[in-house]
């Protein structure tokens, strides 16, 4: 007996409404949701005391006795109950607001705090990751400032339901409980058909997210030239709406399979409601029961049927749902995104500081890796990186390449061989400290909605500084300093593809002025011109000379810069050194050189 209650109590307070109700809103703003139970508390007693109130004042008219005090006790409960309500959902609405930024905030805790980025690309994480951040839109779930206020006022009516039962019990102890067992039974027979349990199954998330990826294509910036250009209003519209439809089908569907007789729910409150009214009929003919005792007790026992609001299920239940979801997150992305330790990798205890690193060499060793449940991208690749000097990576497609880059950053640690940096495994380094010596800019680069300064250096850098970087990158005159890079500002302005990249490698040499020795350039410039490109990483090489610098790009005009080059094809390094020595071997780096020069080959 001990453990089935002990079970039904961990059940319970694990539920998604516990944790809503006696957790979060608690952690999201204490005084506010103390104001908000305290109304609900109070609200649950007032028809009860109004009833009881109203039976008094009958009382007191049939004897004949001043009524005005039953008329002001009675008129201020009922003023109590008609002003009680809209305070109270307005405390829910912004308790709700407070609750979703909580969770909000718990969210950027989960996407941000681990060091690595695995938990932000593997596909097991993605749907319910997408419930999570889109809980507060209306999609998945209604917005918490529009469920607490019919939660409060559903907790309210439970609350009167009860306390009327408990008054009725000075009539007959049987006659609270018969109603209070009665008047829950809908709860317990229908509930099935307003509670959606299936939600978070995979056929549900998979057209969640495609719902999803169609709104945030349809209401953000983006994609808005894409979409008019060829046409593509109706076909968004169309698929979000085509999505919408077959989850509300599968929640219809599901809630009909469930749905349990209505008939045996009508045949229950009518016996229950049948036995008490007619016991109470019964004794007030007989004269053992007084007109004022009748009013009383009949108003309460009216009252116990508001614990039929089958509402409150629907909204406490879809209300609650992103709460676990949310909370969940947190632990299981942590564990995913984590990167190896010194202790986990077995190497020293104490991880060592790497702000001089690389003054010798970058070295991989044996290297594999390959996504969570994809295959290997590398395979067995052993490659040195001589530390002050430069080195291009090229390969086809799908070579490994951008993932080469990823481990260089630490955003992903191998799954077999390790990477040392001057003989100091990697995985002993602390990763923010590691990536403080490291700088980058990246072919997917962020595209900051702030000023020119703020998309160089956004954490603050001194005007020079910055300057020298734009001079460097090829970015200088583009615009001023304190100008947006955004037109959705008054006064911004907004860049070309190239132009951007330039801002992007800008931020990469402010860095390096603030003391990186590594700088990854991975497609930096991508959407300049072949000449713009080799003009640009000439001037890349002058302002890190003495640094490591790594440029992954297909442009062998670019490439062909660089000290030394490794050709990367199968996971593996295939061919390395510099231009002239692979232009001699005539190998793979020979071939995909001369078939690239081959389109610049000017003819008469």
């Amino acid at each position: 007996m001990k453990g089935l209650l002990r079970k039904v109590i961990g059940r319970l307070t694990g539920s998604a409404e516990w944790r809503l109700l006696f957790g979060t809103i608690w952690a999201a703003d204490r005084r506010l949701a103390g104001a908000w139970w305290l109304l609900t508390l109070v609200r649950a007693a007032l028809p009860p005391a109004l009833a009881v109130a109203t039976g008094w004042l009958i009382g007191l008219i049939a004897d004949h006795d001043s009524a005005a005090r039953g008329l002001i006790t009675v008129g201020a409960l009922f003023a109590l109950m008609q002003t009680l309500g809209p305070v109270q959902s307005a405390i829910a609405a912004n308790l709700g607001d407070r609750t979703a930024a909580l969770l909000q905030d718990r969210l950027l805790v989960a996407a941000t705090s681990p060091a690595g980025i695995a938990h932000l690309e593997d596909p097991e994480l993605a749907a319910d990751f997408s419930l999570a951040r889109d809980f507060d839109l209306g999609i998945a779930s209604p917005r918490l400032r529009d469920s607490l206020p019919f939660i409060g006022s559903g907790l309210a009516a439970f609350g009167a339901g009860i306390a009327s039962a408990v008054v009725l019990c000075g009539f007959a102890w049987w006659a609270g409980i018969l109603l209070l067992f009665g008047w829950l039974s809908p709860h317990l027979l229908l509930r099935e058909s307003y509670v959606w349990k299936d939600w978070r199954s995979s056929e549900i998330k998979d057209h969640q997210r495609h719902a999803e990826y169609a709104y945030r294509m349809a209401v953000d910036a983006p994609a808005a030239k894409e979409i008019r250009l060829f046409g593509l209003a109706d076909w968004i519209t169309d698929r979000f709406n085509d999505r919408r439809r077959r989850l509300l089908a599968i929640t219809l569907e599901a809630l009909r399979l469930r749905q349990r007789s209505i008939m045996l729910t009508l045949l229950v409150l009518i016996i229950s409601n049948g036995v008490v009214f007619i016991a109470l009929a019964w004794q007030a003919t007989q004269g053992d029961l007084e007109l004022s005792r009748l009013v009383a007790f009949a108003g309460t026992a009216i009252g116990v049927s508001s614990l039929a609001t089958m509402e409150f299920d629907w909204w406490l239940s879809d209300g609650a749902r992103p709460v676990p979801v949310v909370h969940d997150l947190l632990p299981t992305m942590r564990r995913v995104g984590a990167l190896r330790t010194a202790a986990t990798a077995g190497g020293s205890d104490q991880a060592q500081s790497p702000r001089s690193l690389p003054s010798r060499e970058i070295r991989l060793q044996n290297v594999s890796f390959g996504y969570r449940g994809g295959p290997p991208i590398l395979d067995g690749l052993d490659l040195t990186i001589p530390a002050g000097g430069s080195l291009a990576i090229v390969g086809q497609n799908g070579a490994g390449k951008t993932t080469l880059v990823k481990l260089l950053a630490r955003l992903y640690d191998p799954t077999g061989g390790r990477i040392t940096v001057d003989g100091i495994d990697l995985r002993e380094l602390e990763p923010d400290v590691w990536r403080r010596q490291v700088s980058a800019a990246f072919q997917d680069f962020v595209r900051y909605q702030l000023t020119v300064a703020e998309n160089v250096a956004p954490t603050g850098a001194p005007k020079d500084l910055i300057n020298a970087a734009l001079s460097a990158a090829g970015a200088s005159g583009l615009a001023d300093q304190q100008t947006v890079l955004s037109k959705q500002y008054a006064g911004g302005t907004d860049l070309s593809g190239g132009q951007w990249q330039r801002i992007a490698l800008a931020r990469a040499l402010a860095k390096v002025a603030h003391g990186a020795k590594l700088i990854i350039l991975d497609e930096p410039t991508a959407q300049l011109d072949v000449r713009g490109e080799a003009e640009v990483f000439s001037s890349v090489l002058r302002a890190t000379r003495g640094l490591t610098t790594i440029l992954v790009s297909h442009r062998f005009s670019t490439v062909r810069q660089a000290d030394r080059i490794c050709v990367l094809e199968g996971g593996r390094a295939v061919e390395l050194g510099s231009h002239d020595e692979l232009m001699r071997a005539g190998g793979r780096y020979r071939t995909m050189f001369d078939l690239q020069a081959s389109r610049f080959t000017q003819t008469p």
